[in-house]
């Protein structure tokens, strides 16, 4: 699952670690069980590190948010029509009742049993971002460039249309970017080696 809002207060009230965001967090993840938001990257690998986990690799959430099903568009299949079920985002249908991010696990799991692979908020991955790295990159679980500006962030958010959800969709900001859409998911264990 994406963090929430009440596993990031736990993280604060036993780390005291210095966040003073509430009040923005609130207007979009309103409850201990909606995503948090209105993190940067400082915030986001402070938690891992408390919570002894870490970030994925740009190609081990792809990997995961594929749910099995090697190059499908989406986390459920090629059919956008699918949508309703698996993903808060602008597509305002089905399970989706929610104005900005709903509570974590609204929607259906991908074929893994991860919730929220696509849509609610856009996730922090470990990697630089490099618009070219994949052209000259190791076929096989690439750890992304070792330097850049921006970090990736994966998944599509509450606020983006069913393009933006593709599971190959990427985008990127500068590390100390915190927005309402902007969240985060751990992983445990080490990245495999190439």
């Amino acid at each position: 699952n994406e963090v929430t809002v009440g596993q990031f207060k736990q993280f604060v009230n036993q780390s005291g670690y210095d966040y003073n965001r509430w009040d923005d967090v609130a207007k979009h993840s309103p409850t201990d069980e909606h995503p948090m938001v209105m993190v940067n990257w400082n915030d986001v690998t402070a938690y891992v590190k408390w919570a002894g986990k870490r970030l994925s690799t740009e190609a081990e959430w792809e990997y995961a948010a594929r749910g099995g099903l090697g190059g499908n568009r989406y986390p459920w299949g090629d059919d956008v029509g699918d949508i309703r079920v698996y993903a808060n985002c602008t597509d305002k249908v089905g399970r989706d009742e929610w104005e900005f991010c709903a509570p974590v696990g609204s929607f259906k799991p991908n074929g893994y049993g991860l919730y929220d692979m696509a849509g609610n908020v856009e996730e922090w991955c470990s990697d630089w971002y490099d618009e070219k790295y994949y052209k000259r990159s190791p076929v096989k679980n690439p750890q992304g460039p070792g330097t850049g500006e921006k970090r990736v962030l994966r998944g599509g958010a509450w606020n983006d249309d069913a393009r933006y959800l593709r599971v190959a969709s990427r985008s990127s900001f500068i590390p100390d970017s915190r927005l309402n859409f902007l969240g985060f998911r751990c992983v445990s264990g080490v990245p495999v080696a190439q």
